[in-house]
């Protein structure tokens, strides 16, 4: 993978030392491939608050890329998405766990 391709990390992560990173997620081979902190959380409602600012995140990330972007809009069509995969996946998780 090409450095041009890595994000960079978040100016508050690469300050705080007790900063931990819980999820990557990459496309390759022509699907989705993650990489996941399990243990961050006991609780699931804490990876749901996760997923629920990560998608106004990705709204707002549209929005300043493209002021047209409705990030209201934006967001009821990314959880069409969400509630259509959730109900109806297009495939299976699959993985292993690593060290």
């Amino acid at each position: 993978m090409g450095a041009d391709k890595v994000l960079p990390v978040p100016p508050a992560a690469a300050r705080d030392r007790a900063s931990f990173e819980v999820m990557r997620v990459w496309v390759a081979e022509k699907g989705q491939h993650v990489s996941i902190q399990s243990g961050a959380w006991d609780d699931p409602f804490a990876w749901g608050i996760v997923l629920a600012d990560l998608a106004r995140h990705i709204a707002e990330a549209h929005r300043m890329q493209d002021k047209k972007v409705d990030p209201e809009k934006f967001l009821e069509r990314l959880l069409e998405g969400f509630e259509a995969e959730i109900e109806d996946p297009t495939d299976e998780p699959e993985g292993e766990m690593t060290e």
